[in-house]
């Protein structure tokens, strides 16, 4: 860029080291059109509708990249403001948490036109957020360097020194992989995982006809269960065989073939879940000792397919069971980050966040995955926890050790073959939101329709208008006219107690402080 072609470091010499794994994976960024390069990188992923801090911090005269805090864009104006003191008091008092502060930062939003738009004009419509984001960061006595408006395929700077620094029309973005950044970081083995909206799409809920037949399974499940886990006995049995069925489904899915690609691998994946067999497994994990014991399913060769199915589960939470999705969801960033996908693992934990936010396990796994935490220390617990059962019920305890796990590039890496647990049992709809152990759930409010058959009568599952039975629904509701229960009640965990990774619950990030 004509008299911008350097971005003042923190000494003023305008470098900026990436460091990857070694020192042989060093390289020195000086200009915005590497920086913009660089954060797909720096990210794993390409940002979509987001605002993003990256951290810098002074070494030798050089500035080092740190912490990485993501957050999507309002959609309205007026909640701009808020966003951005939210990122930057987030990523900045969590690099302060773990002794070090910024020296400066860097900004970036990311957002593609809409119909009709130019990337000129997303810059320009932007430029008041670019802006709120500096003065929040110099409100925290932390300078931003330099902010880089992406959109379009070109990239814009907000901190030329001189009108007409920048042109107009932006500069254009390189090429995907033809960067010296990307050689280094293909080197380095460091892989951009597609966008944003690709990561997110393997947890999203279904939104195809499927999903109305998944949905009146839910719906049955619902209705048989109710009179089960009132019951302390039923509420054990239950339990049992929500576990059973999962780890049946979990060797169904590392006996199937692999495939490449994460598209197609969550698409075999689907097919060889039944819908009941989905509905019985949602409804079993709202129950909070249930969900910690399928948490145990997180290392080795259980790891693999436990993580296919938490996904699995998750697309199938559709309709008006988007908040049951919080277990899954939070299962599934939990196996991620046990195995070292700290993206994943971010991503997953914000959405069970966002289907639940007070969700306590999620929220103390998202804390302390943003603080960087050791998940060695859940681990541990939850191997306890295993053992001790184990001891307590002899050698007919609940174990499983499928053994195909996600390789690189969302294609799977079969072993061969498993230890089958040989446990048997008939599917059954699992009980409802997170309760104390002794705590009754309250039935769902029913949704009458005219000519609705009455309680006892079964659902008629082939026509698209069968009205919906009761089923469960202990955690919060956010419709209309519902209160929310104590939060002591719900999505109380085990581990926020037993197991604390660190984290301070009421200290939630939804970004990512990398």
């Amino acid at each position: 860029m004509t008299n911008h072609s350097e971005t003042p470091g923190p000494t003023g010499n305008g470098h900026i080291a990436y460091e990857g794994p070694g020192p042989e994976h060093q390289i020195t960024l000086r200009t915005p059109a590497e920086l913009a390069d660089a954060l797909p990188y720096l990210l794993g992923y390409r940002p979509e509708d987001s605002m993003v801090l990256v951290a810098l911090h002074d070494q030798d005269g050089r500035g080092r990249f740190g912490g990485r805090a993501r957050l999507g864009i309002p959609s309205s104006s007026g909640d701009w403001p808020s966003a951005a003191r939210q990122l930057a008091h987030g990523l900045i008092t969590g690099s302060e948490r773990r002794g070090a502060k910024p020296a400066q930062m860097v900004a970036f939003v990311c957002q593609e036109p809409a119909p009709g738009e130019s990337g000129r004009q997303v810059m320009r419509r932007l430029a008041p957020l670019a802006q709120r984001l500096r003065t929040e960061c110099g409100r925290l006595d932390v300078p931003v360097i330099e902010a880089i408006c992406i959109s379009g395929g070109r990239f814009w700077s907000y901190c030329c020194p001189t009108e007409g620094c920048c042109p107009d029309d932006g500069r254009p973005m390189g090429l995907p992989g033809t960067s010296v950044l990307a050689a280094a970081a293909a080197y380095a083995g460091i892989q951009v995982r597609g966008s944003l909206k690709e990561l997110r799409a393997r947890l999203q809920p279904w939104e195809t006809a499927a999903a109305l037949e998944q949905e009146i399974a839910l719906d049955a499940a619902g209705l048989a269960v109710v009179p089960r886990i009132l019951d302390d006995d039923g509420r054990a049995e239950v339990a049992e065989e929500t576990l059973e069925l999962a780890a049946r489904v979990m060797r169904r899915l590392a006996d199937a073939p692999c495939v490449a690609g994460s598209a197609a691998g969550d698409l075999r994946d689907d097919r060889l879940i039944t819908s009941e067999e989905a509905a019985a497994l949602i409804l079993g994990l709202q129950d909070r000792s249930t969900r910690d014991r399928a948490a145990e399913w997180m290392e080795g060769d259980e790891a693999g397919p436990a993580l296919r199915l938490w996904r699995a589960l998750a697309r199938r939470c559709v309709g008006p069971y988007g908040e049951h999705a919080a277990a899954p969801l939070t299962l599934a960033g939990w196996v991620a980050w046990s195995t070292g996908d700290d993206l994943e693992a971010r991503e997953a934990l914000a959405m069970a966040l966002g289907a639940d936010p007070e969700y306590l396990f999620a929220r103390l796994l998202h804390q302390a995955c943003n603080e960087g935490l050791d998940p060695e220390s859940v681990r541990r617990c939850l191997r306890g926890e295993r053992v001790q059962r184990a001891q307590a019920q002899g050698p007919t305890a609940n174990t499983a050790a499928p053994t195909c796990s996600d390789g690189p590039e969302g294609g799977e890496a079969c072993d061969g073959g498993m230890d089958p647990v040989g446990t048997t049992g008939t599917p059954s709809a699992g009980r409802s939101r997170s309760r104390e152990p002794h705590e009754t759930p309250p039935r769902r409010r029913r949704r009458t329709r005219a000519g609705e058959p009455g309680p006892a009568a079964a659902p008629d599952r082939t026509r698209p208008g069968t009205p919906r039975p009761d089923s469960t629904h202990t955690g919060p509701s956010r419709r209309p006219g519902r209160g929310r229960p104590a939060a002591a009640a719900n999505g109380g965990t085990r581990l926020g107690s037993a197991c604390d990774p660190g984290a301070d619950p009421s200290a939630r990030t939804t970004g990512e402080d990398m």
